[in-house]
Parts: C-alpha cells; sequence; structure tokens
C-alpha cells in the first residue's frame, strides 16, 4: 500500500468537482455547434439532449455507486473498473481515455487560436497556441487546489453566460406568448415539419452530436483520488452535473427553435448564443459571445490537461521501466508533474502536427473523439453492472435500466461507425487496437 506522500493529494473540494466536469461537458459545442444537432432532428433537438442525458445519468450514477463500495481510492477511471473487467480492459480503457483528451486538447487549442486571431489577425496562430500551452502548464503545474480554482471561476463564468441568455431567453418566449397568445406562441417551434420533422431517425442522428457535447462529464471519476471525502462528495457532484448540463443544454435549446425557426438556426453561421442577444439589442453580442467561447475553450484545455495526466499517471506510477517510473512519479505537492509536461508536450507536438497537415488532421481527431466518448461510458457501465450482480447492489430497476441503456450505447456506437468516414472509423479502431495491445502484465501492478 502506497503511504501518504505517494498518493496524490486530496486538496479538490465537491465544488470543484462540479465545476471540473461542467468545465469538461461544457465547451464551444454548446455556444457555436447547437445548429448541427438542431438540422439533424429540428426541434426534437431537446429530446436528444434529454435522452442523452438521461444515459450520461445511469453511467455516472453506476460509477458512483462503485465509487461508494470502494474500500480505499484509486487513482485513474482503470481503478474503478479493474476489478469488474479485468485489468487489461481497465488499461485499454484508461489509454482510450487519454487519447480522447488529447484529441480535443490539440484541436481546442487551435480552435482558441482561431478565435484570437479574428481579433489580432496580424498574430501567427503558433503564438496563440503556445501561450494558451504554457499558461495551462503553469496552472496544472503550480498545485491542484490553484488548478481546481482557476477551472472553478472559468466554468462559472461560462454558466453566468448560459444563465442570462436562459432569462432573457425566457423572457422574450414570455413576451411572443403574450402577443400571440398561449396556444401559437408555444408552437412556434412546430412550424416546418412538427416537432419531430426528421422522425426518431433524426433524434438518433443528433444524439450522436449531442453524446459528444456531453463527453467529459466522466472527469468525476477521474477526480476521486484528489477530491476530500470522494464517498460524500462524488455522488453529490453526480446528481449537481446532471442536473446543471439537463438545464444549460435542453432550456437554451427550448428557447433557440421557440424564437428561431429551427431551419433558420440550422443554415445560419450565427451562434444562437449571439442571435439571441443580438435580438434584445445587446451591443456587442458577437465579441461577448466570441470572448465566452475563447474561455470555454481554455477551460476544455485546462481539464483535458487533467485529465490525461491523471490517466497517464494511473497507469505509470507502479510501472517497471524508466518512462514509466518517471512519469510516475509526484513532487513535494504530490502533483504528477512529469505526466502533466508529458501531456502539455503533446500539445506542442499537436500544434506542429496541424501546422504540417492543416485540417486534415483535427477533421481525424474530432471525428475520432465520438468513438472514444462512447467506449469509456460504454466500459463503466459494462463494470456498474457486473458490479451490481456480484455484490447484489441495485435493485432489479436500476439493472433493468442499465442492461438497455448498454443496448441504447451500442445502437449509437453503430449509428456512429456507419455515419462517420471509413478513414475515421480507421483511425479511431488503430488507437484502440494499440490501446488494447499495449497492455503488459509485468508492467502494470495489480489494481485492488
Amino acid at each position: 500500500m502506497e503511504n501518504s506522500k505517494q498518493k496524490l493529494k486530496s486538496s479538490m473540494k465537491a465544488r470543484h468537482v462540479i465545476m471540473l466536469s461542467l468545465g469538461g461537458a461544457i465547451g464551444a459545442g454548446l455556444f457555436a455547434g447547437s445548429s448541427n444537432a438542431i438540422q439533424a432532428s429540428g426541434p426534437a433537438v431537446m429530446l436528444a439532449y434529454l435522452l442523452a442525458g438521461i444515459i450520461l445519468y445511469v453511467v455516472m450514477y453506476g460509477a458512483g455507486q462503485i465509487i461508494l463500495h470502494q474500500k480505499e481510492t484509486t487513482v485513474g477511471l482503470a481503478g474503478l473498473i479493474a476489478p469488474y473487467v479485468g485489468k487489461r480492459f481497465a488499461h485499454f480503457t484508461d489509454w482510450v481515455y487519454w487519447s480522447l483528451w488529447m484529441a480535443a486538447m490539440v484541436a481546442e487549442s487551435v480552435a482558441i487560436a482561431q478565435f484570437l486571431g479574428v481579433w489580432l489577425p496580424q498574430v501567427p496562430s503558433w503564438v496563440f497556441v503556445l501561450i494558451v500551452a504554457i499558461i495551462t502548464l503553469g496552472l496544472n503545474l503550480y498545485s491542484v487546489r490553484v488548478f481546481a480554482e482557476t477551472e472553478y471561476w472559468l466554468a462559472w463564468a461560462k454558466i453566468m453566460v448560459i444563465l442570462i441568455l436562459i432569462v432573457v431567453g425566457l423572457y422574450l418566449v414570455a413576451v411572443q406568448v403574450f402577443h400571440l397568445g398561449f396556444s401559437e406562441g408555444l408552437g412556434q417551434m412546430n412550424k416546418y415539419g412538427g416537432f419531430m420533422p426528421n422522425g426518431m431517425k433524426g433524434v438518433f442522428n443528433a444524439m450522436l452530436i449531442v453524446i459528444y457535447s456531453y463527453g467529459g462529464s466522466e472527469l468525476i471519476a477521474l477526480t476521486v483520488s484528489e477530491v476530500e471525502n470522494p464517498k460524500k462528495a462524488i455522488p453529490k457532484a453526480i446528481r449537481g452535473v446532471i442536473m446543471r448540463i439537463f438545464s444549460f443544454y435542453v432550456i437554451p435549446m427550448f428557447i433557440f427553435v421557440e424564437l428561431y425557426s429551427w431551419k433558420f438556426l440550422s443554415s445560419t453561421q450565427k451562434s444562437p448564443f449571439v442571435l439571441i442577444f443580438e435580438k434584445l439589442g445587446i451591443p456587442g453580442a458577437a465579441l461577448i459571445v466570441n470572448f465566452v467561447i475563447i474561455l470555454a475553450l481554455f477551460s476544455v484545455i485546462n481539464s483535458a490537461v487533467y485529465a490525461t495526466s491523471r490517466s497517464v499517471y494511473s497507469r505509470a506510477k507502479d510501472s517497471k521501466g524508466i518512462m514509466g517510473k518517471t512519469l510516475g512519479q509526484l513532487s513535494s505537492k504530490r502533483v504528477p508533474v512529469p505526466a502533466i509536461i508529458f501531456c502539455s508536450g503533446m500539445l506542442f507536438i499537436g500544434a506542429i502536427l496541424s501546422f504540417i497537415f492543416k485540417d486534415n488532421l483535427f477533421v481525424y481527431l474530432a471525428g475520432s473523439i465520438s468513438y472514444t466518448i462512447l467506449i469509456v461510458w460504454i466500459m463503466l457501465l459494462i463494470s456498474a453492472i457486473i458490479f451490481y450482480f456480484k455484490t447484489g447492489t441495485g435493485g432489479w430497476f436500476i439493472k433493468t435500466v442499465s442492461i438497455f441503456t448498454l443496448l441504447v450505447l451500442l445502437i449509437i456506437s453503430y449509428k456512429v461507425v456507419v455515419s462517420n468516414p471509413w478513414g475515421i472509423s480507421v483511425f479511431a479502431l488503430v488507437v484502440c487496437v494499440l490501446s488494447l495491445l499495449s497492455y503488459r502484465e509485468k508492467a502494470v501492478s495489480e489494481v485492488s
């Protein structure tokens, strides 16, 4: 057993965990990319977000139950699922999760450069990427508490904008109802084909986008070794995050499709957030939303460095090799400094690759993210189901719901395969195969 000085420092509180997860889950997808989901399903996009939210809750509830019944806290997702799916698949999940966040981190760092380039077109993109990398590295290296506080306030900035939009949007909806009457005022969304113009197929297609947007919520489970009183904080954080994600995604979607036709929203280049603020006559709405998107992207990158470094540390801390021993070290403040430097260094490499391969690299990276999110959710849910039956925890209802949810995730996975270009599917398959084959029994110790 490790002594306290060899363990990650437990310095995060429940509020930090909630905001860290929200920081990972509420990114540019909500502020700028929601039009893609609206295009796929029309007003039924609300149903897509609701169903995906229920799936997320079932997955995270299972992870929370495993954490509650752990005898001692573990590091990484592998520590949660190894007793139920075995060390090889636990190792596989950790590395797939690492690749997910690496892809997101590299892609969104370049996206920040593109948004900043609107204001400072004379500055090369690599300069912005370098600045972001240095700031992120510094925040993560200094201490877990400083990182958590920074992410806490970054997430709050995003949340405040969403709350303002909800208040403003509901006011505009109320004005619309007052002028048109209750039935017609609330029925604006049903124009152009009704509530579900593309049927359930459209809802499923939207869920492929929505699940990508929800990715990052599973960071809750990753913080178990660094949060104070995890058995109390983690279940509380899971409940809090799910309710907030539901509110911050579903309610804005209702406002968008009520105030603007879904046909218009699916074709306009403007963010729905910009449209709502412009409708109220707020000057500089585009600049405000642009700034918030930059904060949202930086917040995701900040969360990504945390997630990737902890995944690497969890796989390396008991390794016998030179590389593993180095990446498995902790600083005097019990922060995995080598792992953080390694993952941040990959950010610099990603920027160089983006310069060489242009947009093609990021098409493959972004496409592979939907695969990795689904794989991680499926592995967490399989572990939870085995846990329920192995320990006798949970009644027939939660077991039935969990099994049904697993089937739905498998169907969505099939939809991802048939809807993505074959090149992206091959790229994701290579990542998965390498993650699975990289496991070595002697290189990884027993996970209790």
